[in-house]
């Protein structure tokens, strides 16, 4: 059995699905950053209003009516997170890239208490060689899970139901290592 799935599918894959999958019902989403046709194949798989923009596509936003953000590529920082915070519904989420607890512990902490800072919930989950972040104000990532969705998503290399579920599962030692940083 052959498998011709690359890091990059999964990237696009758990990127959108886990965030889009979790909030209850996201209708309007900012997807940040760099994308390729393929992760926009999968955004288009969820029934929503979704924009595609960089950086500064979050400065020409006034009112609090965004339900999820996906940065693809975009390094959070106070800055960043203060615009996203400014335009996110209450009880909206975000998902973007991050170290992985053996590349750069120091990084991933420092991100997770960022968003810390905003969110209620904020839980690191790993894909391929991929470790990112999930902050939510209200819906939580494993507890939440909207199975009616994620389990009809068609055409799938990566993602699946069981895969949401056990990306947010980490070792022993990293779980202790993390508690009281990641907001579960």
């Amino acid at each position: 059995m052959s498998c011709s799935m690359n890091d990059n599918q999964a990237f696009n894959e758990m990127m959108v699905h886990i965030p889009l999958c979790t909030h209850k019902e996201p209708s309007n989403i900012l997807i940040i950053g760099q994308t390729s046709p393929a992760l926009k194949k999968e955004a288009e798989k969820h029934n929503a209003n979704i924009e595609y923009g960089d950086i500064t596509f979050l400065n020409s936003k006034n009112e609090k009516n965004i339900d999820a953000i996906i940065l693809t590529d975009v390094k959070l920082d106070e800055l960043v997170l203060a615009n996203i915070d400014r335009i996110l519904k209450d009880d909206g989420l975000i998902t973007f890239s991050t170290q992985s607890f053996q590349s750069d512990e120091d990084k991933l902490k420092e991100d997770l208490q960022l968003v810390g800072s905003k969110f209620w919930i904020a839980m690191p989950f790993r894909f391929g060689h991929n470790t990112s972040i999930i902050a939510s104000k209200k819906y939580h990532p494993t507890a939440d899970l909207v199975l009616q969705r994620s389990d009809l998503l068609d055409d799938l290399e990566y993602y699946s139901s069981e895969m949401h579920q056990a990306s947010f599962v980490f070792p022993a030692a990293i779980h202790k290592a993390l508690t009281g940083i990641a907001r579960r």
